[in-house]
C-alpha cells in the first residue's frame, strides 16, 4: 500500500494525469467546435406566417426561408379559406427553428366531402331531421303533401331534384322533406269508396 501511495506522489504519475487532463481538455474542445459548426449552434429562421398562401406560393417560401416541409391531408373543409390554401402549420409562424427544418402543413381540400343520405323515408319529421344533421346535412325546408301519415317523410329533394337514402352529397348540404299533411289523398278516398 505504501509503494501505490509514493507512486500516486511521483513524477511520472503527475505527468501522464496532466497529458490525460490536457488531452481530455483537447477532446471536449474540438467536440464543442464540431457540434457547434454542424449544428449550426445559435443560427435561427423565423418561421413565415404561411396561412391562407397557396400550395405553390407556400413552396417557394419555404424554399427561400431555407426550411423544408410537408403537406398533411385535411379532412375538414374551412369555407373561410380559399380551395387548396394553408389552414395550418407547426411550427406556427414567428417560432424561431434551425435551418433544413421540416415545417408541417395542413391544406383545406377543395370542397366538403361528401356523406352518404340517410334512410328517413316513412321516419318522423323531427328524427329525419336529427339523422340529417348526425350525418352533416341540414333541413332546408319541410314541404306538406296529401298524405295520412302527419310529419311522416315521404320524399327528399336536394336543389328542386329528388334524392334517395344512400345519394352522396357535400357535407353542409340543405334537403328539403316532403311531408305528410294528415289528410287522406283523393285517389285513395276514391279507391276506397268504388270498394
Amino acid at each position: 500500500m505504501k509503494n501505490f501511495f509514493n507512486f500516486l506522489k511521483s513524477k511520472t504519475f503527475l505527468i501522464q494525469l496532466g497529458l490525460a487532463v490536457v488531452a481530455i481538455l483537447v477532446l471536449v474542445f474540438v467536440a464543442l467546435q464540431w457540434l457547434k459548426s454542424t449544428t449550426n449552434h445559435g443560427e435561427f429562421v423565423e418561421v413565415p406566417d404561411f396561412s391562407k398562401m397557396s400550395v405553390s406560393e407556400m413552396r417557394k417560401a419555404v424554399e427561400d426561408a431555407g426550411l423544408r416541409y410537408q403537406v398533411l391531408d385535411s379532412s375538414e373543409y374551412n369555407p373561410d379559406y380559399p380551395r387548396f390554401s394553408i389552414l395550418e402549420q407547426n411550427p406556427p409562424a414567428g417560432n424561431k427553428v434551425k435551418s433544413n427544418r421540416k415545417i408541417y402543413f395542413t391544406v383545406n381540400p377543395s370542397g366538403y366531402k361528401k356523406v352518404s343520405v340517410p334512410d328517413i323515408v316513412q321516419v318522423t319529421q323531427r328524427n329525419a331531421a336529427s339523422m340529417l344533421k348526425a350525418v352533416g346535412l341540414e333541413v332546408e325546408r319541410v314541404t306538406y303533401i296529401d298524405e295520412l301519415g302527419k310529419d311522416m317523410v315521404y320524399r327528399m329533394k336536394h336543389k328542386g331534384k329528388y334524392i334517395k337514402p344512400g345519394d352522396r352529397l357535400p357535407k353542409t348540404s340543405k334537403v328539403e322533406l316532403i311531408c305528410g299533411n294528415g289528410t287522406i289523398p283523393g285517389s285513395a278516398r276514391v279507391q276506397a269508396e268504388s270498394n
